[in-house]
């Protein structure tokens, strides 16, 4: 039986990916996340091969057997689909075609499935607005160092020095990409380098307001529990201050970052409960601090994991754990948790504390105790939670000792996990409560 509409939007996280069959080698592939995709399978020269078509929804079930229908015409033509999509792909990329807009936009389709919505819009958005105008239809390969630091001169003089700095990332990377396809030497990269330093030096910030003692951040929480807000956003100052997280970081987590859990089984053990942030999602967070960038492993306390059982009763269909309140395909807004601190009880904690503010206390309080213990060790347990990098610790020595010392980190989150949620309700009795109100 082929599939129809109703069954594809009917397809929900089963804990394991698996798999719709339509027809003809065409199917959807279903991930433990809820990802959806089409794919196609078939044999080809004696072997078996797999041709990726493309997301649901963004390609709809028509689309999708319009192209398997297109693959298979390649088939009987003698030709790979595989191969042939590959080099399509490489024939859009000629060297008197190869203007900076035309590899960036490649580059952008091919950033955009690692991505949140709401950050690929905003990448989008900066390239067209600031870069595109100054040189998008200049070759890649006549972009030099000057151009470069021109455009960016622009977006200092309207006071977006950060800004300034991220969009020298994004043209490091898209000339990178033109690198790989032999359009640009490495002395083009060289030059977007050596004027990192030519940019404006980053402001020094004003301290994040951050309550530090353990009585206020109880109240804090009872304050949130309490709020009119609604419970995905509770929930989620629940897990931030639990993690120790950016918010960035947590607002776009997606379900497929979890590991050691087991979702079927709410009273199972887990095995090294962890969240595992990919390197391309810490990237976003700190490129613009001058930081290494670099995965992060988050152990789970017992806590933490008793709030994201209480979210999967409510997200367990969204690839994100704290979608859009209007649209389930994009992330939390970055407003949402900022918001709720600023206005609740009558906007007591405005100036007190924000949502980043959690990782201020946490620092506080946990390197007081360890100055209090004589525990002069947990000050690096403290930075690896924190993912601050070590002035003088390499990339590769990171890596060593975030492995390493799993079992320390673990530990301390568990204890800074029971120091803040004595007296609080279990976050499966607000999901009752607000199901019941």
């Amino acid at each position: 039986m082929t599939l129809t509409f109703a069954a594809i939007n009917a397809a929900h996280p089963r804990g394991k990916p698996y798999k719709l069959t339509d027809r003809q080698g065409l199917y959807l592939f279903v991930a433990a996340s809820g990802t959806k995709s089409w794919r196609y399978k078939y044999d080809f020269g004696g072997k078996e091969r797999l041709l990726t078509i493309g997301r649901f929804p963004d390609i709809g079930l028509a689309d999708a057997r319009a192209l398997h229908d297109e693959a298979r015409t390649l088939i009987r033509a003698g030709k790979d689909p595989v191969v042939e999509a590959k080099r399509q792909k490489q024939t859009q990329i000629t060297a008197t075609e190869a203007t900076f807009k035309k590899i960036a936009e490649i580059w952008l389709e091919e950033q955009r499935p690692l991505w949140s919505p709401a950050n690929a819009k905003r990448v989008r958005h900066r390239l067209e607005n600031d870069i595109y105008p100054c040189f998008g239809v200049t070759p890649i390969a006549s972009i030099d160092g000057a151009m470069v630091l021109h455009a960016l001169r622009k977006i200092e003089q309207r006071g977006s020095i950060e800004t300034a700095k991220r969009v020298r990332g994004y043209i490091r990377a898209i000339v990178n990409r033109a690198k790989g396809e032999r359009l640009v030497g490495r002395e083009a990269l060289h030059e977007i380098d050596d004027i990192r330093d030519a940019l404006k030096p980053s402001p020094r910030g004003r301290r994040m307001p951050a309550l530090t003692s353990l009585t206020a951040l109880l109240d804090l929480q009872l304050t949130v529990d309490r709020s009119t807000g609604g419970l995905l956003v509770k929930l989620a100052s629940r897990l931030l201050a639990l993690t120790q997280v950016r918010v960035g970081v947590l607002r776009a987590a997606t379900w497929d970052e979890f590991d050691g859990i087991d979702w079927s089984r709410p009273d199972s053990p887990c095995s090294r409960p962890v969240w595992r942030i990919s390197s391309e999602r810490m990237k976003l967070e700190v490129e613009d601090k001058g930081n290494i960038a670099f995965g992060h492993d988050v152990p789970l306390s017992t806590q933490a994991i008793e709030t994201l059982r209480a979210v999967r009763i409510l997200t367990a269909s969204s690839r994100y754990l704290f979608p859009h309140a209007k649209s389930w395909r994009e992330p939390m807004t970055d407003a949402a948790l900022s918001s709720l601190y600023k206005r609740m009880r009558g906007g007591g904690f405005k100036g007190r504390m924000v949502p980043h503010g959690w990782r201020t206390s946490f620092s506080t309080l946990m390197n007081e105790r360890a100055a209090e213990l004589e525990r002069d060790g947990d000050r690096l347990i403290i930075d690896m939670i924190l993912a601050h990098v070590p002035q003088g610790m390499s990339a590769s020595e990171w890596a060593y000792n975030r492995a390493r010392y799993y079992k320390p980190r673990a530990a301390l989150l568990q204890i800074w996990a029971d120091m803040i949620s004595g007296g609080l309700p279990s976050p499966l009795d607000l999901v009752i409560k607000d199901a019941d109100s």
